[in-house]
């Protein structure tokens, strides 16, 4: 059975997804990939634990503490190129951004491969089931500038401005 819990933020309402022992995901109503690979309809609204402890966390987050995204037992439903490129997001600290590229490095240190996948990371961030969470809204443009974010780019520029990250507008 899976759970579910709307949460309102400075940003607007989110969606928390949890199979009551796992959290499975996070997102912002009206986003692009909304729910990802569940079907939301089918969820209970309840208030597990998990839940409990996934508000507490973007509460923290919107107070502007760093947490840690480890106080959480994440369930991936990810192909494993995705899981690769959400595990190299996870290591992200807080208030930095880094490129697509600079990701694609992270996950190959095979050169030529790295050149060429960078569209690959670009759907694998853009379908992160975790917004937030785990922090695709610190990939930016390779000079800076903010690209997309499934969430729109208003909660993009918001989220970095929070974290006090250098962007370029």
């Amino acid at each position: 059975m899976e759970y579910f819990q709307v949460m309102q933020t400075p940003l607007g309402k989110v969606t928390l997804l949890s199979d009551g022992q796992s959290f499975l995901g996070c997102w912002f109503e009206n986003q692009k990939h909304f729910g990802g690979k569940y079907d939301l309809t089918k969820a209970e609204e309840s208030d597990t634990l998990v839940l409990q402890k996934a508000k507490q966390w973007l509460t923290d987050y919107f107070a502007g503490k760093a947490p840690e995204i480890a106080t959480l037992p994440i369930k991936l439903k990810v192909t494993s190129f995705q899981q690769q490129v959400l595990q190299a997001l996870q290591q992200l600290p807080y208030g930095h951004t880094v490129t697509y590229q600079q990701i694609c490095h992270l996950i190959t240190d095979d050169e030529q491969r790295a050149k060429n996948l960078s569209r690959a990371v670009g759907h694998a961030i853009g379908a992160n089931p975790f917004m937030i969470f785990i922090p695709c809204h610190r990939v930016v443009g390779s000079d800076g500038s903010l690209t997309g974010y499934a969430g729109g780019l208003a909660r993009k520029k918001a989220l970095l401005t929070l974290e006090e990250a250098d962007f370029q507008e």
